[in-house]
């Protein structure tokens, strides 16, 4: 009875986990249109909290976003439903073409349907700039963090260590006056170790065991390995998809060629270099997590070895990646609240909010650099009207996005 009382709000998961374009700034554009402006399941300043915290620690920001929104709601166990029910789609659609990527058209996948996407992306991430932007920056300290921190991550855009960087200074530079009086904060909560406890240990065991594997060339050590490397990527990850791809890439396309790693291993996992570019390009035209690769980069793993290990490689890639995210924020996001009761912390938020705008704000302009948009083209005009047009039906309209989403992806069919 108390799953049924959430199943309107897993229902919006799932629409969300089809639709939602655009790596983890385009997704929290969306997230503010459907969970707090349509279904009201969180408030604007919740959600700016929310996921000014994920982009603290490591791992798919999104995801842990989507986590605590159900942890607020139901709990423990509806935030885990939640994850399962926005993870779910991504990694099934990866995992399968993993499979199919010998029969499938890509570069006409690629020019043709989803052309616009991108496009569409941006208009979410600029109404979801805009909105968040009349919340943080109330003052002339918030102006200047935000100004400087949107210079400097589109300047060091994939740079792995800008945004935990830009959100500490902000957070200290904030904490410089003390004249800003903190609202009352909540009273202590008793902090559960549990889940930092298994945090730990899965990680020094997987890297003990995979290290055991490789060393004694154990024959069927690719899934060890598999799961040792998802885990740690998806453990020490800042930035998201744009991080976590070229460090797949190293892993699995350019350590394997290296004359030392196949003299040492021959065992050692790999893939071919067509094969991930192929699968990075899809992962950003399909909706949900860009985390989800880990689907498609574990059953290509091992998919030399038969179809019920490719299958293995796209489960362990799937569990591995997201396992330390969903440990990782429900067990700070506790200490995190408690910490709010502390003046320091409210302070520290102020600048904390003002830099994840900028952030923003530079994912929008660095989103808008790869697009066709001042040259004398048709597609030209059409992806500046889409930008526009997405901005405005979300501002002024109540069209569900996923409407926005096949209307675009209508257009690259016709276009």
């Amino acid at each position: 009875m108390i799953l049924l009382r959430h199943i309107p709000f897993l229902k919006a998961v799932f629409l969300h986990s089809i639709s939602a374009f655009g790596g983890p700034q385009g997704h929290y554009g969306m997230m503010i249109k459907t969970f707090a402006h349509d279904r009201r399941y969180v408030t604007e300043e919740e959600l700016m909290e929310y996921n000014s915290f994920c982009q603290l620690l490591p791992g798919a920001s999104s995801t842990q976003v989507l986590t605590l929104i159900g942890l607020k709601r139901g709990g423990i166990s509806l935030a885990l439903l939640t994850l399962l029910v926005w993870i779910t789609p991504a990694c099934i659609l990866m995992s399968a073409f993993s499979f199919l990527l010998e029969y499938v058209d890509t570069k006409a996948w690629g020019t043709n349907i989803f052309k616009f996407i991108q496009p569409m992306a941006v208009g979410f991430i600029a109404f979801a700039s805009a909105k968040s932007f009349n919340i943080a920056i109330t003052n002339r300290i918030t102006q200047v963090l935000f100004v400087v921190s949107s210079i400097a991550t589109y300047l060091l855009f994939k740079s792995p260590w800008i945004f935990p960087i830009l959100i500490v200074i902000g957070g200290f530079i904030t904490n410089l006056s003390s004249k800003r009086i903190p609202q009352k904060g909540e009273p202590p909560k008793k902090i559960k170790w549990g889940n930092i406890w298994l945090f730990a240990i899965i990680f020094f065991a997987a890297g003990l065991v995979s290290e055991i594997a490789r060393k004694n060339d154990w024959p069927n050590r690719g899934p060890f390995n598999l799961f040792e490397n998802m885990y740690r990527f998806g453990s020490l990850v800042f930035g998201g998809g744009q991080v976590l791809i070229p460090m797949m890439y190293e892993q699995f396309v350019e350590r394997p060629t290296s004359r030392v790693v196949q003299r040492k291993n021959q065992n050692v996992l790999s893939i071919n270099r067509e094969d991930f570019y192929i699968g990075a390009g899809m992962v950003r035209a399909i909706p949900g997590p860009v985390f989800s690769i880990a689907s498609y980069t574990g059953g290509m793993a091992l998919r030399d070895r038969g179809a019920s290990w490719q299958v293995l490689g796209c489960a362990i890639g799937t569990v591995a990646i997201f396992l330390p995210s969903a440990l990782l924020v429900l067990f700070f996001f506790p200490i995190w609240h408690n910490l709010r009761r502390y003046a320091v912390v409210y302070r520290a938020l102020e600048g904390i909010n003002a830099v994840v705008v900028g952030i923003m704000v530079a994912s929008t302009l660095w989103m808008m650099k790869d697009l066709s948009l001042t040259e004398f083209k048709t597609v030209s005009v059409v992806n500046i009207v889409i930008i526009l047009s997405t901005w405005a039906l979300l501002r002024l309209t109540k069209l569900p996005f996923p409407v926005i989403v096949v209307m675009c992806l209508l257009l690259g069919w016709i276009f």
